[in-house]
C-alpha cells in the first residue's frame, strides 16, 4: 500500500495539472507516482483474487480452474 503522503502528493499534482500549473519536473514524478500506485493496486487485487474461493448454491467449489493455477503456484 502506498503512504499517505505520496497519495496526498499525487492528488496535490493532479489539481496542479487540473489548473494548468504543472511544470515538467512535476509532470514526470506524477507519471512516476501514478504507475507505483498502480502497480500496487493491481498487486492488491490480484492477491486478493488469489485468495477467493467460489461455491455454488449447493455448496460445491466452483472457483475458475485459472484461479485455482494461481493458488497453487504461489504456494510452490
Amino acid at each position: 500500500m502506498l503512504s499517505k503522503e505520496k497519495i496526498t502528493r499525487i492528488n496535490e499534482l493532479s489539481k496542479k495539472k487540473k489548473l494548468g500549473t504543472l511544470t515538467e519536473a512535476e509532470a514526470k514524478e506524477q507519471t512516476t507516482l501514478r504507475k507505483e500506485y498502480l502497480d500496487t493496486f493491481r498487486n492488491s487485487f490480484r492477491d486478493t483474487i488469489t485468495n477467493v474461493q467460489v461455491f455454488d448454491e449447493a455448496g460445491n467449489d466452483v472457483t475458475p480452474d485459472k484461479v485455482k493455477q494461481l493458488k497453487r503456484n504461489r504456494l510452490n
